[in-house]
Formats: C-alpha cells, structure tokens, sequence
C-alpha cells in the first residue's frame, strides 16, 4: 500500500525527542562487542507486516542492539525469537526466525508496530515521548482498515491502545479496563487483548511460555476471523 509506505518513509525521518534520537544514535556508533560488525539502523522504527492484517501486535518500543541494530521491530533479540516461533505456529508468519531484514519472513494476516518508535533508555520512554509517538501509531493504524483485533504485549501497549481507541473516536470506559494476560477489552473500532511481553525476563521466569503465548494468538485469531 502506497500510502503505508509513504508513511513509514516519514516515520524515518522523526526527530521529535532529543533525547531518543541522542541515545538511538549513540547505541549505533558505539555498538555492542558482539555486532561490531554490524551497519546499525540506528533511526525510528517502522510497522512490519501484512497491509490487510486482521490482527495487530502493539509493543512498547524496539530493543537498542535488537530493532535498533536489524532495522526490524522484535528481530535480533531473544523477544523476537520467542514472539516470532509463535506467531509462525500461529499461522500469521510463513517462518519462525526474524534474523534481519531481507531475510524472507512475512506476516500473514498481521502487523506489528511499537507505540514508542526510537529505541528508548532503559527500554523507559517518558510520558512526553509517548505522546509525540501517539500520532504516528493513530495514522499507522487508521490505514490499516482490516484490523479486528489488537494484542497488547505489555501493560504499557495496553495503556497506549486505551489512548489510541479514544483518540479514534471508540469506545472509552470506566474505570479503564485492566491489563492482563489473556484479557479481552471488548470495543470499538476493536478490541485488545492482554498478552505477558515476551522480554527474557518473563520467558527465562516462565511467566510467560510458549503454550501462553499461543494460547493468546490463538485468541487472537478467533477474535479476528471468528471462532
């Protein structure tokens, strides 16, 4: 889709926060040891998936030598790995590794994207950073017009969908619905559904394993193309 490309092109370009573009760029420069090798990315991320996706994946922000390194949301770190296994088991990705861009993988029915889109410091953007990414994630969106479903990976994209629900005129309740693992939040234009993030310190603590996580997806799926 012309329009969803000409998007991510200016998504790009974003210097809005002074203090993520320092630090996404500094993490570029100095690299870790083990990808010294590597040509990092370095920029703001892009949405990464199927145009006419029925279901979207919503995380927080991509990780300094993972997305911030491959240029790819959830590719490159051990996250990616256990989000992507899923979503290939899942029937939403023809492959179950993200390695890098270019390497083949597509999203089948999905779509995926971070409510924050630099590489923030200590994976902790601010509440003003936030609010400057609130309307590339209201744009993003509004051009996907298949969606019938939203997977939350996170309490923070959890609060970022509430926003993004009200900011597109759906439903707002209250008190706001609590986030959850497994927990639908029915409403317009879609509703969420509240999936453990997939960081190593929920996969190596088993609050979140593979069964859940495709127990979720499997959810998902329902929601968007009915039981």
């Amino acid at each position: 889709m012309a329009a969803l490309e000409a998007l991510n092109e200016a998504v790009v370009e974003c210097r809005r926060c002074p203090r993520l573009v320092e630090w996404r760029e500094q993490v570029a420069r100095e690299k870790r040891a083990a990808y010294r090798e590597w040509d990092y990315w370095g920029k703001p991320m892009q949405g990464f998936g199927d145009p006419a996706a029925r279901v979207l994946i919503l995380g927080l922000a991509h990780a300094a030598h993972g997305g911030n390194r491959t240029g790819r949301i959830f590719t490159g770190d051990r996250s990616g790995d256990f989000l992507f296994a899923s979503l290939h088991r899942a029937g939403l990705a023809n492959q179950a590794e993200s390695i890098q861009r270019g390497d083949g993988l597509e999203l089948q029915g999905a779509y995926i994207v971070a409510a924050v889109r630099c590489a923030p410091p200590a994976n902790l953007p601010t509440p003003d950073e936030r609010a400057n990414c609130a309307e590339w994630l209201e744009r993003e969106v509004a051009l996907l017009g298949a969606l019938h479903v939203v997977v939350c990976l996170g309490g923070f994209a959890w609060e970022s969908a509430l926003r993004l629900r009200a900011s597109l005129g759906g439903t707002v309740t209250r008190p706001k619905p609590k986030f959850g693992h497994g927990v639908v939040a029915d409403g317009e234009p879609w509703p969420l559904l509240g999936c453990f993030h997939p960081s190593q310190q929920n996969t190596f603590t088993g609050k979140l394993t593979p069964a859940m996580m495709d127990a979720v997806l499997g959810q998902a799926n329902d929601l968007a193309w009915g039981a």
